[in-house]
């Protein structure tokens, strides 16, 4: 959605979300975005190799089912599906087969095998949950992630090439450049899932982080189809950065150090805003600067969780979103649509506006 086209919304007048990501950075922005619309459109990850999702990946040749598990319950229904929500999201303790595995990932199994068609089973999932919204596989087929990494030889500047998800994710090295490759025929082009492109094509906003940067967030623009759509869509694009580095692939990162690298590995995409927490971003001109070089303003706001210094808070989320997305009158670069309902814009403040106390 560029300055100065209509909002098109969907065929109830709801804003139509796309959210990218995997993990719980995946799960705060959908927390935040189901306060803003209950047109949202989760796409998610399949790159994962560890834990519950690794053995039954392994285990069953099947789509990762961690991540879009995670997906699901956080737009289940506030009513009964909050109960197959915690259900879903139920982790078997003890040491037998079953140890470590959530029900959900387990059900999600079960249907992939029935079924076949990851798709139809993560919209028949959501019929069990009452998700408000839909989630889709950045891909029908598993994929791997690989990476280039430095710092792991004594010769510093050495690049050694690591492969999967845990290994990327946990690397005492320092991560250059990732790409994805397909699980049954690594020299393959990865493809993506046709509903995932389309959504982005369709939708108002879209919205990249947080998460995981190089193993949540950067994966979905591996995807060349994906990525295409990124870039061609004609809605309003929106990173959110984490709050913290996170110990391994991005220790030690500034928040525009996470730009830099998304520049370098999409240098087509163009984004309307970026969000972060001033708490998080010692240098804000630098942040300024990183966003304005992929063609975005920033929207400093408050959305830390209380008590979690590395968590966001999703009404605070839903909040800085408002602005991110101009919606509003006061708005910068707002649509001259009416606003939607949801919390006020108020607390928020946007490259161009004068900064107010943040804590």
């Amino acid at each position: 959605m560029r300055n100065g086209d209509k909002r098109r919304g969907g065929t109830d007048g709801q804003l139509r979300a796309v959210a990218l990501g995997g993990g719980h950075g995946l799960q705060a922005t959908l927390g935040a975005l189901r306060r803003i619309t209950d047109d949202v459109t989760a796409v998610v990850t399949v790159a994962d190799d560890g834990g519950s999702s690794g053995r039954l990946r392994r285990e069953l040749n099947l789509l990762p089912p961690g991540d879009l598990r995670k997906a699901l319950a956080a737009l289940a229904d506030d009513g009964n599906g909050q109960l197959w929500s915690r259900v879903f999201q139920h982790r078997f303790g003890g040491s037998g087969a079953l140890a470590g595995h959530a029900v959900g990932n387990l059900v999600l199994a079960g249907l992939l095998e029935v079924l076949g068609d990851p798709v139809a089973v993560l919209d028949e999932a959501r019929r069990l949950l009452g998700v408000r919204g839909r989630v889709l596989p950045m891909s029908r087929e598993p994929l791997d992630i690989e990476a280039d990494v430095t710092g792991l030889d004594e010769d510093a500047a050495a690049v050694r090439r690591i492969r999967g998800q845990v290994a990327v994710a946990t690397t005492p090295g320092q991560v250059q450049r990732v790409r994805l490759l397909r699980a049954d025929d690594p020299g393959a082009v990865p493809r993506a899932c046709p509903e995932a492109v389309r959504a982005v094509l369709d939708a108002d906003v879209v919205l990249l982080g947080p998460g995981s940067w190089f193993t949540s967030v950067l994966p979905h623009l591996m995807v060349p189809e994906l990525q295409d759509a990124l870039v061609e869509t004609a809605a309003r694009r929106v990173v959110v950065l984490n709050l913290a580095p996170q110990p391994g692939e991005t220790a030690g990162f500034s928040p525009e150090q996470h730009l830099h690298v998304l520049a370098g590995h999409a240098p087509r995409l163009r984004v309307d805003a970026v969000v972060a927490d001033r708490s998080s971003a010692p240098t804000p001109d630098r942040l300024r600067r990183a966003a304005a070089e992929l063609g975005g303003r920033t929207v400093f706001a408050p959305v830390t969780a209380p008590g979690s210094a590395a968590r966001h808070d999703p009404e605070a989320l839903a909040v800085a979103l408002h602005r991110a997305f101009g919606i509003g009158p006061d708005a910068p670069g707002a649509d001259d649509a009416p606003p939607l309902s949801g919390p006020s814009p108020a607390a928020v403040t946007a490259e161009g506006e004068e900064d107010t106390p943040w804590r």
